[in-house]
Protein backbone atom coordinates (compact mmCIF):
# COMPACT_ATOMS: atom_id res chain seq x y z
CA UNK A 1 0.00 0.00 0.00
CA UNK A 2 0.89 3.85 -0.76
CA UNK A 3 0.27 6.60 1.05
CA UNK A 4 0.27 9.95 -1.15
CA UNK A 5 -3.05 11.30 0.15
CA UNK A 6 -2.99 14.71 0.49
CA UNK A 7 -6.72 15.56 0.78
CA UNK A 8 -8.34 19.18 1.67
CA UNK A 9 -9.43 20.08 4.73
CA UNK A 10 -12.92 19.94 5.53
CA UNK A 11 -15.29 23.12 6.82
CA UNK A 12 -18.48 22.93 8.51
CA UNK A 13 -20.48 25.77 10.46
CA UNK A 14 -22.70 23.54 12.83
CA UNK A 15 -20.47 20.78 14.24
CA UNK A 16 -17.91 18.05 12.86
CA UNK A 17 -16.37 14.57 13.77
CA UNK A 18 -13.64 12.94 12.35
CA UNK A 19 -12.19 9.28 13.12
CA UNK A 20 -10.67 6.16 11.12
CA UNK A 21 -14.31 5.07 9.97
CA UNK A 22 -16.32 6.91 7.90
CA UNK A 23 -19.61 4.89 9.20
CA UNK A 24 -18.44 6.23 12.66
CA UNK A 25 -17.91 10.11 11.16
CA UNK A 26 -21.27 9.67 9.80
CA UNK A 27 -22.96 8.31 12.96
CA UNK A 28 -21.16 11.10 14.99
CA UNK A 29 -22.81 13.66 12.29
CA UNK A 30 -26.23 11.98 12.43
CA UNK A 31 -26.38 12.70 16.46
CA UNK A 32 -25.31 16.39 15.72
CA UNK A 33 -28.31 17.25 13.10
CA UNK A 34 -30.49 15.25 15.48
CA UNK A 35 -29.80 17.95 18.26
CA UNK A 36 -26.94 16.27 20.26
CA UNK A 37 -23.92 17.61 21.60
CA UNK A 38 -20.16 16.86 21.22
CA UNK A 39 -20.06 14.34 23.67
CA UNK A 40 -23.06 12.54 21.67
CA UNK A 41 -21.58 12.55 18.80
CA UNK A 42 -18.28 11.29 20.11
CA UNK A 43 -19.71 8.58 21.68
CA UNK A 44 -22.18 7.87 18.69
CA UNK A 45 -18.78 7.50 16.82
CA UNK A 46 -17.22 5.55 19.14
CA UNK A 47 -19.56 3.02 19.54
CA UNK A 48 -19.77 2.43 15.80
CA UNK A 49 -15.60 1.75 15.96
CA UNK A 50 -16.08 -0.77 18.41
CA UNK A 51 -17.93 -2.44 16.09
CA UNK A 52 -16.47 -1.86 12.64
CA UNK A 53 -12.96 -1.63 14.08
CA UNK A 54 -12.35 -4.64 16.37
CA UNK A 55 -8.82 -5.04 15.47
CA UNK A 56 -8.15 -1.71 17.36
CA UNK A 57 -10.73 -1.01 19.88
CA UNK A 58 -14.10 -2.01 22.01
CA UNK A 59 -15.95 -2.84 24.77
CA UNK A 60 -12.90 -5.01 25.75
CA UNK A 61 -10.56 -2.51 26.12
CA UNK A 62 -10.11 1.21 27.94
CA UNK A 63 -10.50 5.00 27.21
CA UNK A 64 -10.02 8.11 28.20
CA UNK A 65 -11.47 11.30 26.91
CA UNK A 66 -10.65 15.77 27.37
CA UNK A 67 -14.07 17.88 27.29
CA UNK A 68 -14.20 21.55 26.64
CA UNK A 69 -17.50 23.19 27.92
CA UNK A 70 -17.61 25.69 25.75
CA UNK A 71 -19.93 28.07 28.64
CA UNK A 72 -17.27 27.65 31.01
CA UNK A 73 -14.11 26.96 29.08
CA UNK A 74 -13.44 24.18 31.39
CA UNK A 75 -11.50 21.13 30.09
CA UNK A 76 -11.76 18.02 31.96
CA UNK A 77 -10.43 14.75 31.74
CA UNK A 78 -11.72 10.95 32.14
CA UNK A 79 -9.83 8.15 32.95
CA UNK A 80 -11.47 5.25 32.77
CA UNK A 81 -8.56 2.66 32.41
CA UNK A 82 -9.26 -0.89 34.59
CA UNK A 83 -7.01 -2.32 37.08
CA UNK A 84 -5.76 -5.42 37.85
CA UNK A 85 -8.10 -8.32 39.74
CA UNK A 86 -7.63 -8.25 42.96
CA UNK A 87 -5.91 -11.73 42.93
CA UNK A 88 -3.26 -11.16 40.89
CA UNK A 89 0.07 -10.72 42.91
CA UNK A 90 3.52 -10.03 41.62
CA UNK A 91 5.44 -13.11 43.93
CA UNK A 92 3.73 -16.17 41.75
CA UNK A 93 4.99 -14.48 38.44
CA UNK A 94 8.48 -13.53 39.93
CA UNK A 95 8.50 -17.26 40.44
CA UNK A 96 8.42 -18.07 37.13
CA UNK A 97 10.84 -16.01 35.51
CA UNK A 98 8.61 -13.37 34.16
CA UNK A 99 10.82 -10.03 33.15
CA UNK A 100 7.07 -8.85 32.16
CA UNK A 101 3.56 -10.22 31.79
CA UNK A 102 3.43 -11.91 28.95
CA UNK A 103 1.23 -10.16 26.47
CA UNK A 104 -1.29 -13.04 25.14
CA UNK A 105 -1.57 -14.49 28.69
CA UNK A 106 -4.99 -14.26 30.56
CA UNK A 107 -2.67 -12.37 33.54
CA UNK A 108 -2.73 -9.36 31.42
CA UNK A 109 -6.43 -8.82 30.85
CA UNK A 110 -7.10 -6.07 33.13
CA UNK A 111 -10.97 -4.61 33.89
CA UNK A 112 -12.25 -3.00 30.57
CA UNK A 113 -13.12 0.33 31.46
CA UNK A 114 -14.09 1.66 28.39
CA UNK A 115 -18.37 1.04 28.82
CA UNK A 116 -17.55 2.78 32.01
CA UNK A 117 -15.95 5.47 29.93
CA UNK A 118 -18.88 5.55 27.54
CA UNK A 119 -21.49 5.93 30.91
CA UNK A 120 -19.55 8.37 32.59
CA UNK A 121 -19.12 10.73 29.96
CA UNK A 122 -22.43 10.79 28.74
CA UNK A 123 -23.83 11.09 32.03
CA UNK A 124 -21.42 14.33 33.01
CA UNK A 125 -21.90 15.61 29.42
CA UNK A 126 -23.91 13.53 26.94
CA UNK A 127 -27.44 15.36 26.20
CA UNK A 128 -29.45 12.72 23.87
CA UNK A 129 -30.55 9.45 25.68
CA UNK A 130 -27.85 6.65 25.62
CA UNK A 131 -30.64 4.45 22.72
CA UNK A 132 -30.34 6.88 20.87
CA UNK A 133 -26.70 7.98 20.25
CA UNK A 134 -25.78 3.80 20.19
CA UNK A 135 -29.02 3.32 17.68
CA UNK A 136 -26.47 3.35 14.59
CA UNK A 137 -23.75 0.91 15.85
CA UNK A 138 -26.41 -1.52 17.40
CA UNK A 139 -27.91 -1.61 13.60
CA UNK A 140 -24.74 -2.21 12.02
CA UNK A 141 -23.51 -4.49 14.71
CA UNK A 142 -27.02 -6.57 13.58
CA UNK A 143 -27.54 -6.38 9.95
CA UNK A 144 -23.96 -6.18 9.08
CA UNK A 145 -21.05 -3.59 7.79
CA UNK A 146 -18.66 -3.43 5.21
CA UNK A 147 -15.35 -3.80 6.24
CA UNK A 148 -12.91 -0.79 5.08
CA UNK A 149 -9.45 -2.00 3.84
CA UNK A 150 -6.96 -0.41 6.04
CA UNK A 151 -9.16 -2.17 8.96
CA UNK A 152 -9.13 -5.32 7.09
CA UNK A 153 -5.09 -5.87 6.49
CA UNK A 154 -4.99 -5.42 10.54
CA UNK A 155 -7.95 -7.86 11.05
CA UNK A 156 -6.18 -10.55 8.93
CA UNK A 157 -2.65 -9.95 10.98
CA UNK A 158 -4.67 -10.59 14.02
CA UNK A 159 -6.35 -13.48 13.03
CA UNK A 160 -2.93 -15.33 12.15
CA UNK A 161 -1.32 -14.15 15.03
CA UNK A 162 -3.80 -13.55 17.91
CA UNK A 163 -7.38 -15.05 17.21
CA UNK A 164 -6.65 -18.41 15.85
CA UNK A 165 -5.40 -19.76 19.04
CA UNK A 166 -6.56 -17.80 21.25
CA UNK A 167 -9.90 -18.60 23.05
CA UNK A 168 -12.95 -17.99 21.45
CA UNK A 169 -11.03 -15.77 18.90
CA UNK A 170 -13.02 -17.81 16.43
CA UNK A 171 -15.68 -15.87 17.30
CA UNK A 172 -14.32 -12.67 15.62
CA UNK A 173 -13.53 -14.80 12.45
CA UNK A 174 -15.03 -15.66 9.24
CA UNK A 175 -14.64 -19.37 8.75
CA UNK A 176 -12.10 -19.34 10.47
CA UNK A 177 -10.31 -16.72 8.60
CA UNK A 178 -10.67 -12.46 8.42
CA UNK A 179 -13.16 -10.75 6.36
CA UNK A 180 -11.89 -8.97 3.63
CA UNK A 181 -12.46 -5.48 2.29
CA UNK A 182 -16.13 -5.18 1.41
CA UNK A 183 -17.03 -8.39 2.83
CA UNK A 184 -20.11 -7.55 4.76
CA UNK A 185 -19.45 -8.66 8.59
CA UNK A 186 -22.46 -8.91 11.16
CA UNK A 187 -21.79 -9.14 15.11
CA UNK A 188 -25.42 -9.73 16.50
CA UNK A 189 -23.77 -11.20 20.06
CA UNK A 190 -22.02 -7.11 20.14
CA UNK A 191 -25.36 -5.54 18.95
CA UNK A 192 -27.07 -7.12 21.83
CA UNK A 193 -24.99 -6.15 24.75
CA UNK A 194 -25.05 -2.61 23.38
CA UNK A 195 -28.47 -2.82 24.16
CA UNK A 196 -27.89 -3.74 27.24
CA UNK A 197 -25.76 -1.01 27.72
CA UNK A 198 -28.07 1.26 26.29
CA UNK A 199 -30.94 0.23 28.84
CA UNK A 200 -29.04 -0.24 31.68
CA UNK A 201 -26.33 1.44 31.50
CA UNK A 202 -22.82 0.59 33.08
CA UNK A 203 -24.26 -1.59 35.61
CA UNK A 204 -25.70 -4.04 32.98
CA UNK A 205 -21.88 -4.71 31.86
CA UNK A 206 -20.30 -5.02 34.75
CA UNK A 207 -23.12 -7.13 36.85
CA UNK A 208 -24.69 -9.94 35.59
CA UNK A 209 -24.52 -11.95 32.90
CA UNK A 210 -21.66 -10.27 30.60
CA UNK A 211 -19.54 -9.91 33.86
CA UNK A 212 -19.64 -13.07 34.32
CA UNK A 213 -18.92 -14.06 31.00
CA UNK A 214 -15.81 -12.03 30.64
CA UNK A 215 -14.47 -13.29 34.55
CA UNK A 216 -15.72 -16.96 33.07
CA UNK A 217 -13.52 -16.43 29.97
CA UNK A 218 -10.45 -14.96 31.55
CA UNK A 219 -10.44 -17.86 34.30
CA UNK A 220 -10.88 -20.62 32.04
CA UNK A 221 -7.62 -19.06 30.21
CA UNK A 222 -5.83 -19.10 33.43
CA UNK A 223 -6.58 -15.80 34.56
CA UNK A 224 -7.87 -14.40 38.06
CA UNK A 225 -10.40 -12.07 37.23
CA UNK A 226 -13.38 -12.19 38.97
CA UNK A 227 -16.97 -10.65 38.88
CA UNK A 228 -16.17 -8.85 42.24
CA UNK A 229 -13.87 -7.35 40.13
CA UNK A 230 -16.03 -5.92 37.74
CA UNK A 231 -18.09 -5.19 39.71
CA UNK A 232 -15.68 -2.68 41.71
CA UNK A 233 -14.56 -0.92 38.81
CA UNK A 234 -15.14 2.87 38.70
CA UNK A 235 -13.87 5.23 35.99
CA UNK A 236 -12.38 8.68 37.99
CA UNK A 237 -12.79 12.40 36.55
CA UNK A 238 -9.18 14.14 37.22
CA UNK A 239 -7.96 17.28 36.69
CA UNK A 240 -5.96 17.58 32.63
CA UNK A 241 -2.44 18.68 32.76
CA UNK A 242 -1.35 20.83 30.57
CA UNK A 243 1.74 23.31 29.23
CA UNK A 244 1.63 26.43 26.10
CA UNK A 245 3.58 26.18 23.13
CA UNK A 246 3.22 28.49 20.47
CA UNK A 247 0.54 30.43 21.74
CA UNK A 248 -1.16 27.33 22.85
CA UNK A 249 -2.14 25.43 25.96
CA UNK A 250 -2.02 22.19 25.36
CA UNK A 251 -4.14 19.43 27.57
CA UNK A 252 -3.40 15.88 28.06
CA UNK A 253 -5.22 13.50 30.99
CA UNK A 254 -2.55 12.86 33.77
CA UNK A 255 -0.45 9.67 34.62
CA UNK A 256 -1.35 6.94 34.83
CA UNK A 257 -1.05 7.60 31.11
CA UNK A 258 1.98 8.97 28.94
CA UNK A 259 0.49 12.75 27.87
CA UNK A 260 3.23 13.68 30.37
CA UNK A 261 5.98 12.97 27.82
CA UNK A 262 4.34 15.38 25.52
CA UNK A 263 3.62 17.99 27.39
CA UNK A 264 7.13 17.58 28.76
CA UNK A 265 8.59 17.47 25.64
CA UNK A 266 6.87 20.95 23.93
CA UNK A 267 7.90 22.28 27.15
CA UNK A 268 11.61 21.78 26.22
CA UNK A 269 10.83 22.61 22.66
CA UNK A 270 8.99 25.88 24.51
CA UNK A 271 12.75 26.71 26.07
CA UNK A 272 15.08 26.26 22.67
CA UNK A 273 14.94 28.21 19.41
CA UNK A 274 13.73 26.24 16.49
CA UNK A 275 15.66 26.10 13.61
CA UNK A 276 13.82 26.48 9.97
CA UNK A 277 16.26 23.43 8.89
CA UNK A 278 13.47 20.20 8.98
CA UNK A 279 16.20 17.79 9.81
CA UNK A 280 16.95 20.26 12.11
CA UNK A 281 13.82 20.69 14.05
CA UNK A 282 13.16 16.94 14.21
CA UNK A 283 16.52 16.40 15.47
CA UNK A 284 15.61 19.01 18.43
CA UNK A 285 12.26 17.11 19.03
CA UNK A 286 13.43 13.82 19.23
CA UNK A 287 16.19 14.51 21.75
CA UNK A 288 13.34 16.40 24.08
CA UNK A 289 11.18 13.11 23.66
CA UNK A 290 14.18 11.03 24.61
CA UNK A 291 14.36 12.87 27.48
CA UNK A 292 10.89 12.83 28.74
CA UNK A 293 10.14 9.21 28.04
CA UNK A 294 13.12 8.23 30.35
CA UNK A 295 11.62 10.18 32.72
CA UNK A 296 8.16 8.72 32.35
CA UNK A 297 9.74 4.95 32.33
CA UNK A 298 11.22 6.14 35.98
CA UNK A 299 8.62 7.67 37.66
CA UNK A 300 5.05 7.46 35.61
CA UNK A 301 2.50 4.73 37.69
CA UNK A 302 -0.77 4.87 38.84
CA UNK A 303 -0.80 7.81 41.19
CA UNK A 304 -3.66 6.40 42.83
CA UNK A 305 -0.87 3.84 44.40
CA UNK A 306 1.93 5.81 43.49
CA UNK A 307 4.00 9.32 44.10
CA UNK A 308 4.26 10.65 40.70
CA UNK A 309 6.22 13.81 41.01
CA UNK A 310 4.07 15.44 38.32
CA UNK A 311 4.58 19.14 39.25
CA UNK A 312 7.96 18.68 39.47
CA UNK A 313 8.47 16.93 35.99
CA UNK A 314 6.63 19.97 34.43
CA UNK A 315 8.30 22.74 36.42
CA UNK A 316 10.10 25.53 34.74
CA UNK A 317 13.18 24.93 37.13
CA UNK A 318 13.50 20.73 35.98
CA UNK A 319 12.08 21.85 31.81
CA UNK A 320 15.18 24.28 31.93
CA UNK A 321 17.61 21.72 33.16
CA UNK A 322 16.07 18.81 30.70
CA UNK A 323 16.91 21.39 27.51
CA UNK A 324 19.84 22.22 28.62
CA UNK A 325 20.85 18.57 27.94
CA UNK A 326 20.35 18.69 24.22
CA UNK A 327 23.17 19.24 21.95
CA UNK A 328 21.92 20.80 18.44
CA UNK A 329 24.27 19.37 16.33
CA UNK A 330 24.33 15.33 18.19
CA UNK A 331 22.50 12.88 19.50
CA UNK A 332 22.89 12.14 22.72
CA UNK A 333 24.95 8.91 23.42
CA UNK A 334 22.60 7.98 26.78
CA UNK A 335 19.74 9.37 28.02
CA UNK A 336 18.66 8.98 31.19
CA UNK A 337 15.93 9.50 33.93
CA UNK A 338 16.37 12.83 35.83
CA UNK A 339 15.21 13.24 39.46
CA UNK A 340 13.09 16.35 39.62
CA UNK A 341 12.62 15.68 43.15
CA UNK A 342 16.18 16.79 44.09
CA UNK A 343 17.52 13.50 45.24
CA UNK A 344 -0.82 -0.50 19.84
CA UNK A 345 -3.11 -0.22 18.16
CA UNK A 346 -5.86 1.99 19.25
CA UNK A 347 -8.60 4.80 17.56
CA UNK A 348 -8.76 8.59 18.37
CA UNK A 349 -11.48 10.37 17.32
CA UNK A 350 -12.53 13.67 18.04
CA UNK A 351 -16.07 15.88 17.75
CA UNK A 352 -17.07 19.74 18.33
CA UNK A 353 -20.41 21.32 18.18
CA UNK A 354 -22.36 24.17 16.92
CA UNK A 355 -21.76 25.64 20.54
CA UNK A 356 -18.33 25.26 20.38
CA UNK A 357 -18.38 21.86 23.04
CA UNK A 358 -15.21 19.26 22.24
CA UNK A 359 -14.66 16.33 23.16
CA UNK A 360 -11.48 14.16 22.30
CA UNK A 361 -12.11 10.75 22.84
CA UNK A 362 -9.63 7.48 22.49
CA UNK A 363 -9.66 4.05 23.27
CA UNK A 364 -7.86 0.74 22.82
CA UNK A 365 -7.46 -2.90 23.16
CA UNK A 366 -3.97 -2.70 23.02
CA UNK A 367 -1.96 -4.85 20.68
CA UNK A 368 -4.52 -5.39 17.90
CA UNK A 369 -6.72 -7.78 19.68
CA UNK A 370 -5.90 -7.34 22.93
CA UNK A 371 -5.08 -11.07 24.47
CA UNK A 372 -7.84 -12.27 21.60
CA UNK A 373 -9.83 -14.03 24.31
CA UNK A 374 -13.27 -13.02 22.90
CA UNK A 375 -16.02 -14.31 26.20
CA UNK A 376 -19.01 -16.35 25.01
CA UNK A 377 -21.67 -14.65 23.18
CA UNK A 378 -20.47 -11.24 24.10
CA UNK A 379 -18.79 -10.30 20.82
CA UNK A 380 -15.49 -8.53 21.72
CA UNK A 381 -12.41 -9.13 22.85
CA UNK A 382 -10.52 -8.37 25.54
CA UNK A 383 -7.31 -6.27 26.36
CA UNK A 384 -3.53 -7.00 27.58
CA UNK A 385 -3.04 -3.63 28.98
CA UNK A 386 -2.03 -5.48 31.94
CA UNK A 387 1.39 -6.24 29.56
CA UNK A 388 2.01 -2.23 30.23
CA UNK A 389 3.23 -3.01 34.34
CA UNK A 390 6.59 -3.51 35.26
CA UNK A 391 7.02 -6.61 37.12
CA UNK A 392 10.64 -4.78 39.40
CA UNK A 393 9.80 -4.66 42.50
CA UNK A 394 9.56 -0.85 44.23
CA UNK A 395 9.18 0.21 40.37
CA UNK A 396 5.92 3.32 40.07
CA UNK A 397 4.06 0.85 37.82
CA UNK A 398 5.19 -2.61 39.53
CA UNK A 399 2.01 -5.20 38.91
CA UNK A 400 0.23 -4.94 42.27
CA UNK A 401 -3.60 -6.23 42.66
CA UNK A 402 -6.10 -3.84 41.64
CA UNK A 403 -3.99 -1.07 40.22
CA UNK A 404 -3.74 0.43 36.79
CA UNK A 405 -0.79 0.41 34.34
CA UNK A 406 1.45 2.67 32.56
CA UNK A 407 -1.10 3.72 29.86
CA UNK A 408 -0.34 4.39 26.56
CA UNK A 409 -3.54 5.71 25.05
CA UNK A 410 -3.63 10.00 25.37
CA UNK A 411 -5.92 12.60 23.88
CA UNK A 412 -5.79 15.77 23.76
CA UNK A 413 -7.34 19.36 23.17
CA UNK A 414 -5.75 22.78 23.05
CA UNK A 415 -7.18 26.22 23.74
CA UNK A 416 -5.92 29.20 22.77
CA UNK A 417 -3.63 30.68 25.81
CA UNK A 418 -4.97 34.58 25.29
CA UNK A 419 -8.18 34.03 25.65
CA UNK A 420 -9.32 30.59 26.61
CA UNK A 421 -10.83 29.85 23.34
CA UNK A 422 -11.27 26.52 21.65
CA UNK A 423 -8.66 26.12 19.69
CA UNK A 424 -9.50 22.39 19.06
CA UNK A 425 -9.45 18.34 19.97
CA UNK A 426 -6.69 16.28 18.21
CA UNK A 427 -4.58 13.21 19.15
CA UNK A 428 -2.56 10.58 17.42
CA UNK A 429 -2.95 6.84 18.45
CA UNK A 430 -0.67 3.77 18.54
CA UNK A 431 1.13 3.06 21.27
CA UNK A 432 4.64 4.99 22.32
CA UNK A 433 4.19 6.95 19.07
CA UNK A 434 1.07 8.99 20.86
CA UNK A 435 3.15 11.43 22.68
CA UNK A 436 5.13 11.60 19.71
CA UNK A 437 2.31 12.21 17.04
CA UNK A 438 0.99 14.51 19.63
CA UNK A 439 4.16 16.87 19.69
CA UNK A 440 5.14 16.73 15.53
CA UNK A 441 1.15 17.53 14.51
CA UNK A 442 0.79 20.57 17.65
CA UNK A 443 4.65 22.02 15.85
CA UNK A 444 2.84 21.83 12.62
CA UNK A 445 -0.69 23.63 13.70
CA UNK A 446 1.78 25.97 15.66
CA UNK A 447 3.50 26.61 11.69
CA UNK A 448 0.55 27.62 10.17
CA UNK A 449 -0.79 24.00 9.03
CA UNK A 450 -4.49 23.55 8.62
CA UNK A 451 -5.38 19.86 10.28
CA UNK A 452 -5.01 17.82 6.82
CA UNK A 453 -1.90 19.35 6.58
CA UNK A 454 -0.46 18.77 9.56
CA UNK A 455 -1.81 15.30 9.79
CA UNK A 456 -0.47 14.15 5.69
CA UNK A 457 3.10 15.12 6.72
CA UNK A 458 5.74 12.46 7.15
CA UNK A 459 6.49 11.55 10.84
CA UNK A 460 9.41 9.67 12.81
CA UNK A 461 9.25 7.80 16.04
CA UNK A 462 11.70 6.32 18.66
CA UNK A 463 10.63 2.73 18.54
CA UNK A 464 9.06 1.79 21.57
CA UNK A 465 9.27 4.90 23.43
CA UNK A 466 12.67 3.27 24.38
CA UNK A 467 14.99 6.65 24.44
CA UNK A 468 17.74 4.18 23.74
CA UNK A 469 16.37 2.92 20.78
CA UNK A 470 16.73 3.99 17.04
CA UNK A 471 14.28 6.49 15.19
CA UNK A 472 11.93 5.41 12.43
CA UNK A 473 11.16 7.80 9.88
CA UNK A 474 8.62 7.99 7.43
CA UNK A 475 8.81 7.46 3.41
CA UNK A 476 8.99 11.13 2.15
CA UNK A 477 11.76 11.87 4.74
CA UNK A 478 14.38 10.36 3.31
CA UNK A 479 16.77 13.42 3.25
CA UNK A 480 16.02 13.77 6.75
CA UNK A 481 16.62 10.30 7.46
CA UNK A 482 20.30 10.69 5.91
CA UNK A 483 20.59 14.18 8.14
CA UNK A 484 19.96 12.61 11.08
CA UNK A 485 22.04 9.85 10.78
CA UNK A 486 24.53 12.62 10.28
CA UNK A 487 23.79 13.40 14.05
CA UNK A 488 24.34 10.24 15.34
CA UNK A 489 20.70 9.05 15.88
CA UNK A 490 20.14 5.17 14.58
CA UNK A 491 17.65 5.90 11.61
CA UNK A 492 15.76 2.97 9.37
CA UNK A 493 12.93 4.23 7.06
CA UNK A 494 9.51 2.60 6.77
CA UNK A 495 6.95 2.42 4.18
CA UNK A 496 3.83 0.97 3.46
CA UNK A 497 1.65 -0.85 6.12
CA UNK A 498 4.49 -0.68 8.27
CA UNK A 499 3.62 3.33 8.50
CA UNK A 500 0.87 1.78 11.36
CA UNK A 501 3.95 2.51 13.45
CA UNK A 502 3.45 6.36 13.01
CA UNK A 503 -0.48 6.18 14.31
CA UNK A 504 -3.35 7.52 12.67
CA UNK A 505 -4.71 10.75 13.88
CA UNK A 506 -7.38 13.17 13.87
CA UNK A 507 -7.59 17.51 14.19
CA UNK A 508 -10.68 19.71 14.72
CA UNK A 509 -9.78 23.27 14.90
CA UNK A 510 -12.64 26.05 15.59
CA UNK A 511 -12.44 29.27 14.34
CA UNK A 512 -12.82 32.06 17.55
CA UNK A 513 -14.74 34.61 15.76
CA UNK A 514 -16.79 32.86 13.10
CA UNK A 515 -17.24 29.69 14.57
CA UNK A 516 -16.19 27.50 11.61
CA UNK A 517 -14.87 24.16 11.71
CA UNK A 518 -11.69 23.25 9.75
CA UNK A 519 -11.08 19.30 10.69
CA UNK A 520 -8.60 16.49 9.08
CA UNK A 521 -8.19 12.81 9.35
CA UNK A 522 -5.22 10.47 9.01
CA UNK A 523 -4.75 9.42 5.36
CA UNK A 524 -3.32 6.52 7.25
CA UNK A 525 -6.47 4.84 7.70
CA UNK A 526 -9.86 4.25 6.62
CA UNK A 527 -11.30 7.67 7.96
CA UNK A 528 -12.47 11.35 7.34
CA UNK A 529 -13.96 14.02 9.14
CA UNK A 530 -17.28 15.14 8.32
CA UNK A 531 -19.55 18.19 9.48
CA UNK A 532 -22.68 20.14 8.41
Amino acid sequence: MEFHSRRSAVYAANGMVATSQPLASEAGVDVLRRGGNATDAALAAAAVLAVTEPSSCGLGGDAFALHYDSDSGEVTALDASGRAPAELTLEPLLVLGHATLPPRSAHAVTVPGTTSGFCALHRRHGRLPMAEVFDSAIALAHDGFPVAPVTAYHWELGARLVLADAPGGHQLLLDGRAPRAGELVRNRDLADVLRAIARGGARAFYTGVIAERIAGAVRAAGGLMTTDDLAAHEPTWRAPLSTVYGGLRVFECPPAGQGLVALQALAILARLQLPGDRADRLHLAIEALRLAFADARRHLGDPDRAAVPVAELLSADYVAERAALIDPARARADVRAGRPLGGSDTVQLVAVDGDGNACSFIFSNYMGFGTGIVPAGLGFSLQNRGACFSLQPGHPNVLAPGKRPYHTIIPALATREADGSLYGPLGVMGGFMQPQGHVQVVLNLVDGDDPQAALDRPRVCIDGGDPDAGVAVETGLEAVADALGGKGHRVRVVSGHARALFGRGQIITRDPDSGVLCGGSDPRADGCALGY
